[in-house]
């Protein structure tokens, strides 16, 4: 599998950054290490652009003619390899050359199940989703039900303007988006992979348990529907004033501490918080929205069942870059081969002035979709997150957006990063 051409600019104007972009692939198609005829396209675009994403997308299509798959969203930032456009206009794009018999684009008025679905088996998929879809955290979980491996990665579209996806299949428009001309919104939609296709990917975390009494995971013991009754047998508002040693005697003092923190979810049995006192993969982040001082309750964004363990935490820069620095080895470790030639090792292990794609690796392109509240300065600078990433892989083509939510498995996560890459098997 050849590296797979990808691009990157922003400009005031989109048909520069276009331009841009489009010289960048074509320089790379013409060289002998790059996919010189890809065929899938997964394009992202800062809502900076939403209003000509109809024109951007028609643009690149006519440019591309060997391109007839699209898919894509908009996002408050967009990621490339090295770089961020975070609220500024922005465009990235990767071309993959992956076997027509081996992916499908989907859309939610072209599901999977339908007539282009017939006889294609979807072992797993990139998931694009409107955050204003009704029983979301339903469907990402029926969805993966349909793949063997029931593994899904990718977010939710966060455009302050209102969500917008690309979705066009097999040289023209999805059957049943009628005149839609690629772009819509609402519902899922993306690309479903087959066996063939290769990928492996991993969950950072962005958040880190509280250093105090509540680093520990707690039991619900009594909860109903979004409002926490009882941890550990105990009125849990009770428990979360203690541990963040704050009292209501003091609102401003309370409120202030409370807005200041999130709870960890995990169904009990699942990957909670590791012995290096980590989230684990298994862990799904939610805002605290309210007290409720007559029930003793806590009012969070997501709905409990006893049984559940719970762990209070808080935003973490430290955490997060160490925890991202964490799934990029795991994924380095399982993708480079067991026994290399001193020659190898070292260009594996080369400093970031010498990253190169090197073909140990065996990494053909990559995508990254990180939390909008990770974006920006939270790792300390613009572009540090992406930096860190090139670091451990490499210079492998990279795209993805900042997300109002991210999909990784059946879940729907909150202040994580899920980095999926392209690999072959040879």
């Amino acid at each position: 599998m050849k590296l797979f051409p990808s691009g990157h600019a922003t400009h005031p104007q989109w048909r520069m950054a276009a331009g841009l972009v489009l010289a960048q692939l074509r320089a790379q198609m013409a060289l002998p290490d790059y996919a010189p005829s890809p065929t899938l396209g997964l394009l992202y675009i800062t809502d900076h652009y939403a209003s000509d994403a109809q024109d951007i997308l028609d643009h690149l299509s006519a440019e591309l003619p060997e391109v007839t798959d699209w898919s894509g969203t908009v996002g408050i930032g967009v990621s490339a390899n090295n770089a961020e456009y975070f609220d500024e206009p922005g465009l990235s794009l990767m071309l993959c050359a992956l076997p027509s018999d081996q992916y499908r684009v989907f859309s939610g008025v072209a599901p999977l199940g339908n007539s282009e679905m017939s006889g294609f088996e979807a072992h797993t998929a990139l998931v694009h989703a409107d955050p204003a879809t009704p029983d979301l955290t339903e469907l990402i979980g029926e969805m993966a039900g349909r793949t063997n491996t029931g593994y899904l990665f990718g977010g939710l579209s966060s455009g302050r303007g209102g969500a917008l996806q690309f979705a066009v299949g097999g040289n023209g428009n999805i059957r049943g988006h009628g005149a839609a001309g690629g772009v819509f919104s609402g519902g899922l939609s993306g690309v479903v992979f087959g066996e063939g296709v290769r990928l492996v990917s991993r969950v950072t975390q962005g958040c880190q348990p509280l250093r105090s009494g509540a680093g520990r995971e707690r039991e619900i013991t009594e909860a109903d529907g979004n409002l926490l009754l009882k941890l550990d047998g105990e009125p849990a508002l009770d428990v979360l004033l203690a541990d963040l040693q704050v009292s209501l005697e003091r609102p401003q003092e309370a409120i202030d501490a409370v807005r200041a923190t999130l709870v960890g979810l995990a169904a009990a049995g699942s990957d909670g918080i590791r012995r290096t006192g980590d989230l684990g993969a298994d862990v799904l982040v939610r805002h605290i929205i309210g007290l409720d001082p007559t029930r003793r309750g806590i009012a969070i964004a997501d709905v409990a069942e006893a049984g559940m363990r719970l762990t209070f935490c808080r935003r973490n820069a430290q955490a997060a870059r160490a925890d991202l620095m964490r799934i990029c080895a795991e994924i380095r470790e399982e993708l480079e081969p067991e026994e290399q030639t001193l020659a190898t090792a070292r260009a594996v292990a080369a400093g970031e002035a010498e990253a190169a794609p090197h073909p140990a690796r065996r990494i053909a392109g990559a995508v990254y979709v990180s939390c909008s509240g990770r974006g920006g300065p939270h790792f300390g600078a613009p572009g540090a997150e992406l930096q860190i990433v090139r670091h451990a892989l490499g210079d492998v083509p990279l795209v993805g957006f900042f997300a109002a939510g991210e999909i990784a498995r059946h879940h729907l996560y909150g202040y994580t990063g899920v980095l999926t890459v392209f690999t072959s098997k040879d």
